[in-house]
C-alpha cells in the first residue's frame, strides 16, 4: 500500500507538485488583528503583504491541533500509513503537538501507523524534503529507507535568505534584536541562514545587485552535485527578482530544474515582504 505524505503550509510547495503526489497539507495559522485566517486556504500571500504593507502586524500559530486529529484518524480508518514532514520544530509547536496526538491515539487503541519528523526546515527548504520524498514514495521503497532517507535530507538541505530588513523577523523573535537594529542601521541587506532549525543572521551585503551574486558564491560554496538536483528559489512578493536569480543559477549551473513559489502567510508573516530564498542539497539526492 501507498505511504501517505503530510506536510503543512510551511513547506511553500507549488500546488501542481502537491496535486502530483497526492499529498496531504494541513494549515498553519494567521492572526492579523482580530482576524483568524488559514495558511492559503482562508487568506492568500498576495492580501498579507499587502496588509502588512499597510502597516498590519500578522502572527501566526501552528495547525489546530483537531485538523491533525481528524486527519490521523482518517488515516487510521483507511488502515493508510503516513509519514508527516513538519514545519522545524524551532519555528512552530506543530511538530510537538503532532507527536502528541498521534501517541494520545495509539494509547486510546487506535491502529495508526504514522512517522512524524521534524524538517527542522522552513519555507522550499521543507518543500524540497517533501519534493524529494514524494519521488522516493512512488518508486515503491520500504517505509524504514524512506524513514531513513529523509533524515539524511534534513541533514543535506541548504537554506540561504535575504530580507529587505529584519524588522518582520525581530518582531517575530527569529532573530535577535541586535542583529535588526544594526542591519536597519546600515541600510545594508542582510543574508541568513538555517542551522539546526533555527534561523541565525549570515552576513550582510551593501547593495541589492551584490546580493544575487553573493547568493550565488554561497550556493557555489555550500552545494555539492547541483546539476543532480532541484534547486528552489521562494519569493515575497518579488517575482522580478526570483526570476533574476533563476538566471543566474541557470547561467552557471546545468541543474536539472529550478522550482520557484511564492512564500506562503505562515513564513511570509515573518520574513515580510521583498523576501527573497533559494534552497539546495550538499549533496545528490537518492535512495541508497
Amino acid at each position: 500500500m501507498s505511504i501517505q505524505l503530510i506536510v503543512d503550509t510551511g513547506c511553500d510547495l507549488p500546488q501542481h507538485v502537491v496535486d502530483q503526489y497526492s499529498m496531504e497539507v494541513l494549515p498553519l495559522v494567521v492572526h492579523v488583528g482580530q482576524e483568524e485566517y488559514f495558511d492559503k486556504e482562508t487568506i492568500q500571500p498576495t492580501k498579507l503583504y499587502a496588509m502588512m504593507r499597510e502597516g498590519a502586524a500578522p502572527k501566526t500559530s501552528q495547525v489546530p491541533p483537531d485538523r491533525m486529529k481528524a486527519l490521523f484518524q482518517s488515516l487510521a480508518e483507511e488502515q493508510k500509513p503516513a509519514i508527516y514532514l513538519t514545519f522545524s520544530s524551532e519555528l512552530s509547536g506543530t511538530y510537538q503537538t503532532a507527536c502528541l496526538i498521534r501517541d494520545q491515539l495509539l494509547e486510546e487503541g487506535t491502529q495508526l501507523d504514522l512517522t512524524i519528523i521534524d524538517s527542522r526546515s522552513a519555507s522550499l527548504g521543507q518543500g524540497l524534503i517533501a519534493y524529494y520524498l514524494a519521488q522516493a514514495i512512488e518508486q515503491n521503497h520500504t517505509k524504514d529507507q524512506l524513514i531513513t532517507y529523509t533524515h539524511t535530507l534534513v541533514d543535506q538541505i541548504k537554506h540561504i535568505v535575504t530580507v529587505d530588513n529584519l524588522e518582520y523577523l525581530v518582531r517575530g523573535g527569529r532573530v535577535s534584536k541586535t542583529a535588526g537594529f544594526v542591519g536597519g542601521l546600515l541600510k545594508v541587506k542582510p543574508i541568513l541562514h538555517m542551522e539546526d532549525g533555527k534561523l541565525f543572521p549570515l552576513e550582510k551585503v551593501r547593495g541589492s545587485k551584490r546580493v544575487l551574486s553573493r547568493l550565488i558564491e554561497l550556493i557555489d560554496d555550500r552545494g555539492k552535485e547541483l546539476d543532480q538536483q532541484t534547486i528552489a528559489i521562494t519569493h515575497a512578493d518579488n517575482l522580478s527578482r526570483a526570476n533574476e536569480l533563476k538566471e543566474l543559477i541557470e547561467s552557471k549551473y546545468d541543474v536539472k530544474n529550478i522550482m520557484i513559489n511564492s512564500i506562503g502567510c505562515a513564513v511570509g508573516a515573518h520574513a515580510g515582504p521583498g523576501t527573497l530564498a533559494v534552497f539546495f542539497l550538499d549533496g545528490k539526492p537518492g535512495v541508497e
